[in-house]
Formats: C-alpha cells, structure tokens, sequence
C-alpha cells in the first residue's frame, strides 16, 4: 500500500473513535489495532499522528464539495448565490457534526491554530477559484480572507444549529454574505469619490503592485510584487 492508501484507511477507520477521544493518539491507536497497522508504517503515512488525519477529513469535504459543485447548474444565480451555495455545499459534506466540532477544538490550540487557519483558508480559495475568479492583485487576498469569515462564522453557528434541515444557518450565512455585499457597496462609493481617492492615492499605489501566489519569495512569503 502506499502513504495516500494507507491514510485513506486510517481516516476511515479513525471515524468513529472520533467522538469519543477527538483527534488524538488515542484514537489514532485505536484505529491502528482496528486495521492491524504498526507503527512504522503510520508513522510513514501520517507524520503528525491524528493531526494529520484531521487534515485529510477537512481536505475530503472540500473535494466532496467541489464535486457537487461541478455538477450544478449555478448559472442562472447571482454571484453572491454562488457563494452561499458553495459555502452551503461544504457544510453539507460532513455526514457526522461530533468530527467537525472535534477538529474545531483541535485547532483552536496554539500549536495546531496555523493548521486550522490554513484549512479554512484552503477551503476558500478552492471556492472562489471553482466559481471562476481570475482576479491577480490584492483583491485575490482580500476575497478569501473575507471568506474566511463568512465561512468560519457560518461553521461555528452550523455546529449548534438544531433547526429543521438547518435553517437557521442558510438564514445566517444569507445575512453574513449580505453585509459583505453592504461593505463592498461602500467601497466603491468610497472610490468614487475624489477626494477620497487623493488621499488615498499613495496607499493604493503601492496596494496595486501586490499580485496573487505565484510560488514563493526568497523571504518565504506568498505572492509576489510586480516590477
């Protein structure tokens, strides 16, 4: 078997301990013993233990979502509809709310807080790239970012949400997406105006020069500047 297989089985197998211990050693041992896995291969496929395996849960719901997403007619929708309905679709991945809630606690530690960032990040970008974004400047970083906190808002309302099919949440991220649409409205009024623009003209200057990730800089930083 190769690395990939063998997490592919230990995430499948680590599932239902889930709930009980969270994504920690004990259930990635308890997985281990459920399949007869040693560690030496574990180890190999999944550096960082349940971690690791936390990660690949979150990167499965971001395929399955991608997925769905690909077989929908979203075209008849508004692009904020688009947004709601891909950020909905990643929701609905999760079969089981314990292991999100579990993963949401996992990464709220110091060590793992950059993990979870990332994550959550990563789940953005793929959404406003599926939805066809080709923006290459700062509004690449501002869209996900602004994302990131719809979506994360979203999640966490998701994860108490008892309401009939959730509801609640639809309502919720509706009501998220429309004051992000309010304050790109101000934007743009605010760019309108001339004087705003004077003052700003330095700023925006040198804003203008950021251009999304094309690898990485010699400092390690992502994105790139143009010349």
């Amino acid at each position: 078997m190769t690395d990939m297989d063998v997490k592919a089985q230990l995430l499948e197998a680590i599932k239902p301990h889930v709930p009980f211990d969270g994504w920690s050693d004990a259930a990635l041992r308890a997985a281990m013993e459920d399949l007869g896995l040693g560690p030496a291969l574990v180890q190999a496929a999944c550096p960082r233990g349940a971690v690791d395996l936390s990660l690949a849960f979150h990167e499965e719901g971001d395929l399955a979502m991608l997925s769905r997403l690909a077989e929908t007619d979203l075209a008849g929708l508004r692009y904020r509809d688009r947004v709601a309905a891909a950020v909905r679709f990643r929701l609905e991945a999760v079969d089981d709310k314990e292991l999100v809630r579990r993963g949401v606690t996992l990464f709220a530690l110091p060590q793992y807080a950059l993990d979870g960032a990332q994550a959550v990040w990563g789940t953005c970008d793929r959404i406003w790239t599926a939805l066809g974004d080709t923006s290459d400047d700062i509004n690449w970083y501002t869209k996900r970012a602004t994302l990131s906190g719809v979506y994360s808002s979203t999640l966490l309302y998701w994860l108490g949400d008892e309401s009939e099919a959730h509801a609640r949440t639809w309502e919720f991220l509706d009501r998220r997406i429309d004051n992000v649409m309010q304050i790109e409205k101000v934007k743009a009024r605010a760019r309108d105006n001339k004087l705003f623009s004077t003052l700003m003209a330095g700023p925006m200057s040198v804003l203008g020069k950021v251009r999304s990730p094309q690898g990485r800089s010699a400092t390690g930083m992502p994105g790139r500047w143009s010349r």
